[in-house]
């Protein structure tokens, strides 16, 4: 986690397009399902071509800084768990929520992991949080959840959450529990 205070941005800086991200109601979350701890023996079943083509992530950029405002970038190293190799297309999602579970913020995927080894899926990348850390309001809190691909099911499902209240926020690395 990498808390950055930028006063002096040079520009001009470069701008990547998102992929658009369907907006969906409460309750209609594209299948997703929370996972019980469920054994699938045969998680590689299924040829590759029978995956669904995912987007490669919706990262936003980083926001222009402004005088006086902390930004904050999460950088997402990588993930423990048991069966870390049989998860197929892992990525995880990060939403800032108050305390009513509103999104403050949109919600960003990762891309799908880089790599999977022993018991650790891999990311390494940069979330840019699309709002100053002063403008978040009492009691926010940053949620990731490791979500993946089940081919016997064909849907995604969230396999484990985590969340950061904004009092864990500082600078430096942070391990959080699942």
């Amino acid at each position: 986690l990498k808390n950055i205070l930028t006063y002096n941005k040079e520009f001009p800086f470069d701008v990547q397009p998102v992929p658009l991200r369907k907006i969906l109601a409460p309750g209609e979350e594209e299948h997703l399902e929370f996972e019980e701890d469920d054994e699938e023996g045969g998680a590689g079943a299924g040829s590759p071509d029978s995956f669904p083509a995912r987007v490669p992530g919706t990262l936003l950029p980083r926001l222009p800084s402004e005088p006086g405002m902390t930004l904050l970038t999460i950088n997402i190293e990588k993930i423990g768990l048991k069966d870390a190799g049989q998860c197929i297309d892992p990525y995880i999602t990060v939403s800032v929520k108050d305390l009513n579970g509103i999104d403050l913020t949109p919600v960003q995927d990762t891309p799908v992991a880089l790599r999977k080894e022993d018991t650790y899926v891999h990311f390494n990348v940069d979330i840019e949080i699309q709002k100053h850390v002063e403008k978040l309001t009492k009691g926010a809190a940053i949620f990731f959840e490791f979500k993946h691909y089940k081919p016997k099911k064909r849907f995604t499902s969230t396999k484990c959450f985590a969340f950061m209240e904004m009092d864990e926020i500082k600078p430096g690395a942070i391990v959080i529990e699942l």
